[in-house]
């Protein structure tokens, strides 16, 4: 229904910058609203950031002011510019997508899709 794809990982070196994109493709019209997670080695998958259809925005504490979460004009990609990078945002990030679907109860049901990862590495 949603495929999610990743890119722009890399090695990088402390206080430096990378830009991840997300593509989405097949039911985009469904999305309601998109994300960023990180998972580093021997944690749970945490939120780093969202981004609404309305284009409102939300961070985690350990990235507000060095993050920033976009979407272009097509509406199916999502970008995630890291700056001032720090060892401790090295992890796996998930590109996320949240589909809303409402019954004709009225009843709404969401569901999460996920990309394959991308590894971001920042050296000290």
């Amino acid at each position: 229904q949603v495929q999610l794809v990743e890119s722009g990982g890399g090695l990088v070196q402390a206080v430096g910058s990378l830009r991840l994109s997300c593509v989405a493709s097949g039911s985009t019209f469904s999305i309601n609203a998109m994300g960023w997670y990180r998972q580093a080695p021997g944690k749970q998958r945490e939120l780093v950031t969202t981004i609404s259809n309305g284009g409102g925005t939300d961070y985690a504490d350990s990235v507000k002011g060095r993050f920033t979460i976009s979407r272009d004009n097509a509406k199916n990609t999502v970008y995630l510019q890291m700056n001032s990078l720090k060892p401790e945002d090295t992890a796996v990030y998930y590109c996320n997508a949240k589909v809303r679907i409402t019954r004709p109860s009225m009843k709404v049901d969401e569901y999460n899709y996920w990309g394959q990862g991308t590894q971001v590495t920042v050296s000290s």
